[in-house]
């Protein structure tokens, strides 16, 4: 593993446990085994060391989430399996989804951080609107911004809220049906 995804995973996990103020080089360095200062020397300032947490993060979160797996033509179904299929991993692994909310949070203060967790949100939201525009969206860009509103906000409700982990069928058909609604179809899925 190198030594940068090595830093990055144990400041997702330091996040997760301890929150922003539980995140620091030495932290790090203690958690990872590393000797004192190999995060700093990675990542000199706690900008940069953010900025490497969230690019980390968002790697691993985008390995969840392969569109290229669709069949051709896209459907619903199709999209809502894989939506259903990453939205349930999210969920099981709570450390990167609370690493994330803490991320999240922490851009509203720091404008450098927000243009790194906008970028990377920008390309899940343009993947869907790809999905969602050759499925016949009138408006993918739109639809987009609310399939991933509608998936943040599960996430927050199951991970913070008291929904709890639903199962990934259940999360196939709510998928669907939100799916259908935007689209203009009739009922989500088909059968179970």
């Amino acid at each position: 593993m190198k030594r940068s995804d090595l830093v990055a995973d144990t400041a997702i996990a330091l996040l997760a446990e301890r929150g922003m103020r539980g995140l620091t080089h030495r932290a790090v360095d203690e958690a990872a085994g590393l000797p004192p200062g190999s995060t700093s020397n990675l990542a000199r300032t706690r900008a940069a060391l953010l900025e490497l947490t969230l690019g980390r993060l968002a790697e691993l979160e985008s390995t969840v989430f392969e569109p290229e797996a669709l069949a051709s033509p896209v459907t619903v179904d199709g999209v809502a399996r894989l939506a259903a299929r990453a939205l349930h991993a999210q969920l099981l692994d709570r450390r990167r989804t609370l690493a994330r909310y803490e991320l999240a949070l922490e851009a509203t203060r720091r404008p450098e951080l927000r243009a790194v967790y906008d970028l990377a949100g920008r390309r899940f939201r343009d993947v869907a609107a790809g999905l969602l525009a050759s499925m016949g969206s009138a408006d993918p860009a739109r639809h987009a911004a609310e399939l991933v509103a509608y998936a943040e906000g599960l996430m927050f409700y199951a991970v913070a809220g008291a929904g709890g982990v639903p199962a990934e069928d259940d999360l196939r058909h709510a998928v669907a049906d939100l799916l259908a609604g935007m689209l203009g179809r009739t009922g989500g899925l088909t059968g179970g």
